[in-house]
């Protein structure tokens, strides 16, 4: 009985380590007439990526520019 209860203890610790370096602030569609749908998301550390690719430029200022430049982004 103790060995099927530490084997599940052990998973659940595993698995929140494991998912702890993947925190993002989430991601968003975005759209422009002179480009296709991209999608847009915060990373870990702060930085914007564009589809998968990190921009080495923080989340919020990447976003304040595309708005500037009528992308439109949204869920």
């Amino acid at each position: 009985m103790k060995l099927p209860v530490a084997i599940i203890i052990i998973s659940v610790i595993a698995l929140l380590i494991s998912c702890k370096g993947d925190d993002t602030g989430g991601c968003v569609t975005c759209s422009a007439p002179q480009t296709l749908d991209f999608l847009l998301c915060e990373e870990g550390d702060g930085n914007a990526s564009v589809n998968g690719e990190n921009t080495g430029t923080p989340y919020n200022v990447y976003l304040q520019d595309l708005q500037a430049d009528s992308v439109q982004c949204g869920n």
